[in-house]
């Protein structure tokens, strides 16, 4: 390794910028942290000519990815173009050719990350993925090396900066969703096709990321429940202010007696729970483990900069297993089979909007319903609305069983009295009730 470590970089975007502009302006502090110079040597670009705002070698980019790949003087290959096929065929290639990977690829490490860590160890190469989840917030590194000793019970994230801005904005200035939506494409916060995010799938893909590490399972990208919020309406938000609820996208996840319960879905939160007032495009992952109790993490979910810094975090860790010649060793087989909790096995409140005929015994007739599944409401809500001989009724309910509320929302759809179901979402209390 001698006194320089080389990096090779399959991208030059944002992110691939951030680590450049990093590398430089924190050279003296990593020479001395580690006793050696870091330098790029390649960088992969699809066109030569692009102007670029950070100042590049010109003779270190190319177009051809064996040019970074399997050049002997590259030790580390920091993966930052995106996409899943081709990154996974480069980073097989670079685990071929005996580099170590860092990459900040979430969905590439979401679907493959268990066969790549598994390439890694059967080539003695490193492989990790800090930024692949909360950006700048070192969540993964906390629950492999800090909690490494304790049982983790539960974790929950505001995990996808795009909806929480959207959820803050609607629910702090009544912005609409569109409206909402638009303004955090204007400010670069969501894509011009914002799908990935609004409708869950970027947050799933994290919480199948933690869940592998948090509960040593092999957890699948399918095996997430998923629901996003663009059907997520005013009306709700301003009851969850009346109930002391907050409305946010929730990753979370559930493992006790070795099953597993994992989702993402608009949950509303009561103003006690710490995730409630995470706002804006910010990110925090809250963790519960029997030893250590209740710990949260918090920062900026993306960006050049935060991204960067958790990808070099992950390069200093590799060139210091390089330096006590320790590298390929990281990869543990998952201690426990995937066990998925069946709908009788999850628990939780609910909350419930829907319109009903405006009558006598109406709250009377629903409660009987719900009482018959052993539901019990927590709090109640009515309200005459613009429909003339309808009422809007809000129940929270106490603790139930998901299959219980399902049999109920079925049995309630079927109800005469019951004009419309408007809308029906997860509640969660202080964070351990």
């Amino acid at each position: 390794m001698g006194n320089n470590v080389s990096i090779g970089l399959l991208g030059l975007g944002v992110v691939g910028s951030g680590v450049i502009k990093l590398i430089e302006s924190h050279q003296e502090k990593l020479s001395h942290q580690l006793g050696c110079n870091v330098d790029v040597k390649g960088v992969l670009v699809r066109d030569l000519d692009k102007y670029r705002e950070v100042g590049v070698d010109q003779r270190i980019l190319t177009t051809n990815p064996d040019d970074v790949i399997q050049n002997p003087e590259i030790d580390i290959i920091v993966e930052v173009m995106g996409g899943i096929e081709l990154a996974r065929e480069y980073i097989l290639k670079a685990f071929a050719a005996k580099k170590h990977v860092v990459t900040a690829n979430k969905d590439l490490v979401a679907l493959y990350g268990p066969e790549l860590q598994e390439a890694a160890s059967n080539n003695k190469c490193d492989f990790y993925y800090e930024a692949s989840v909360a950006g700048g917030i070192p969540i993964l590194r906390s629950i492999n090396d800090g909690l490494s000793s304790d049982l983790i019970r539960k974790v929950m994230g505001i995990v996808n900066g795009t909806t929480n801005y959207i959820l803050t904005k609607m629910d702090k200035e009544g912005l609409s969703y569109e409206t909402a939506l638009k303004q955090a494409q204007e400010l670069g916060f969501a894509e011009a096709d914002p799908t990935s995010d609004v409708e869950g799938l970027d947050a799933a893909r994290k919480m199948a990321i933690l869940c592998r590490l948090a509960f040593s399972m092999d957890v699948d990208l399918n095996d997430v429940e998923v629901k996003g919020i663009s059907s997520i309406d005013l009306e709700d938000l301003n009851y969850a202010k009346q109930l002391d609820l907050t409305m946010k996208l929730i990753g979370y996840a559930n493992f006790e007696d070795q099953k597993l319960d994992v989702s993402v879905q608009p949950t509303l939160l009561s103003h006690n729970h710490p995730l409630s007032s995470v706002n804006n495009e910010y990110n925090a992952v809250y963790v519960y483990g029997e030893a250590v109790g209740e710990t949260m993490f918090y920062g900026p979910g993306a960006g050049s900069l935060p991204t960067a810094t958790a990808i070099m975090s992950d390069v200093v860790t590799v060139i210091k297993n390089m330096l006590l010649n320790v590298t390929g060793t990281q990869f543990v087989e998952p201690h426990f089979k995937k066990d998925l909790k069946a709908p009788s096995e999850r628990f939780a409140q609910y909350y419930v909007r829907m319109h009903v005929k405006d009558e006598v015994g109406v709250l009377s007739i629903i409660s009987k319903l719900f009482n018959e599944r052993k539901i019990s409401f927590k709090q109640i809500l009515q309200n005459p609305v613009k429909e003339k001989g309808t009422a809007e009724i809000v129940v929270v309910t106490h603790q139930t069983s998901l299959e219980n509320f399902r049999t109920a929302m079925k049995q309630l759809h079927e109800l005469d009295e019951v004009i419309e179901i408007k809308s029906n979402y997860k509640v969660e209390g202080d964070a351990e009730e």
